[in-house]
């Protein structure tokens, strides 16, 4: 994610050539709103703060929800590594990475985990 966030904020200049701009309420239904009428992103990657718990974002009632809304209006959902709506629940507070928004965006940071994974 630090990759990905480092050439969205290379702006023209770097490997994406456009200019980004970024916004965050820090409230997912805020944000989610905004991408539904604005376009754009929503991330909440695992980190090393969160790694022990799976996540920051609960599936059941937050990451599945606004996933699912998200896709029926056209975008994609996923932990990074998985579509989000494919995520087979272990337990009712289970904690997953969110990564949801426009299409391209999210399937271009799941590239970004999947370029890191191969090594």
């Amino acid at each position: 994610m630090q990759r990905y966030v480092g050439d969205l904020l290379a702006g023209k200049t770097g490997p994406r050539g456009k200019d980004f701009n970024m916004r965050w309420v820090a409230s997912m239904v805020a944000d989610v709103h905004r991408i539904l009428t604005r376009g754009g992103v929503f991330f909440y990657p695992l980190d090393a703060k969160c790694r022990d718990k799976g996540g920051k974002l609960r599936l059941m009632y937050e990451a599945n929800p606004m996933s699912f809304i998200v896709e029926q209006a056209g975008g994609a959902a996923s932990t990074g590594r998985q579509r989000m709506l494919e995520v087979q629940p272990t337990g009712l507070h289970q904690r997953v990475p969110v990564m949801l928004g426009s299409r391209n965006e999210v399937a271009e940071a799941v590239r970004y985990h999947t370029e890191h994974d191969a090594g």
